[in-house]
């Protein structure tokens, strides 16, 4: 990675710990100056943000400490304040904060099944509206929000959280379509790393090699404006591309098994820039006969 970061000023949520602090610390050896975003937590010395920025400061860098909640509808106004103080300006946004729950869907509790809801999506929509209006006002940025195979796939357990990534991804697609012709870039991550959220769910082995600093390099490469649309799975050293494809239409009288074994066999082959692409091309395909 030999993007290059200078004079560029980065705004990362949950930046205190894991994922996030690895993000912080990496644009900033890349010569960004970051918006280290983390909550305060009750009972804590010192808050994990100012620990991050501390020690990006000691080693040279510039960073300052955010500590809105992002489930407050001002976190976003909050953070864009504090870059526009302290830097003058905002480049690029990665929205990483978010928790994860433990519960089949039948057995959580609807408030339970909202919290995660409320960090995941709601919080994620709270930093990005006035980070996303400022961009489009300068013509200029880019924004990474965080997914989760599970988004894309789905997971027993995870109901609320499979729901709020899945959610993140219609977010990201219909922001990197406005942006477009604004110069601004939207992309999403979904990252394996070693952190809290995960600790205990997998192996000794697999969380000493999934640690957070491997995914650090594409998230910056994502906020580089290099791509627009897109999503990458990253781990352990390892990267995927993801996208969403579908079958070409074939027309029905009453849908049954026989079709549906038509659809099974037919290729995965058709993608999309847009619902609007895909609907007209749907319609299309009918009036074609086909």
């Amino acid at each position: 990675m030999t993007t290059d970061f200078d004079n560029k000023v980065i705004a990362i949520t949950g930046a205190g710990k894991g994922l996030g602090r690895a993000y912080a610390h990496y644009f900033a050896r890349l010569g960004a100056s970051v918006v280290v975003n983390n909550r305060r937590h009750e009972g804590e010395a010192a808050s994990s943000a100012d620990l991050v920025v501390a020690e990006i400061v000691n080693t040279g860098g510039k960073a300052v400490a955010e500590y809105s909640s992002v489930e407050d509808p001002n976190a976003g106004d909050r953070l864009l304040a504090a870059a526009l103080e302290h830097f003058g300006h905002l480049d690029s946004l990665v929205a990483n904060a978010g928790v994860m729950e433990n519960g089949t869907f039948r057995k959580q509790t609807l408030p339970e099944l909202r919290h995660n809801l409320d960090i995941n999506l709601m919080g994620t929509l709270n930093v990005t509206h006035p980070v996303f209006r400022h961009m489009c006002e300068r013509r200029s940025g880019s924004v990474v929000v965080t997914i989760s195979s599970a988004g894309l796939f789905g997971q027993l357990g995870l109901p609320a959280y499979s729901t709020s990534k899945a959610a993140l991804i219609g977010l990201m697609r219909s922001l990197s379509l406005e942006g477009a012709s604004r110069n601004i870039s939207a992309n999403a991550i979904a990252p394996y790393g070693a952190t809290q959220m995960i600790d205990g769910h997998v192996s000794d082995e697999a969380f000493e090699r999934l640690a957070p600093e491997h995914v650090a390099p594409v998230v910056a490469w994502l906020a580089s404006g290099a791509v627009n649309g897109e999503m990458l799975i990253a781990g352990g050293g390892g990267v995927a591309r993801a996208r969403m494809k579908t079958t070409a239409p074939m027309l029905v009288s009453e849908f049954d098994g026989h079709d549906w074994q038509t659809l099974v066999s037919a290729g995965l082959d058709l993608e999309f820039e847009s619902g609007r692409e895909n609907y007209e091309e749907f319609v299309a395909a009918l009036d074609r006969g086909t």
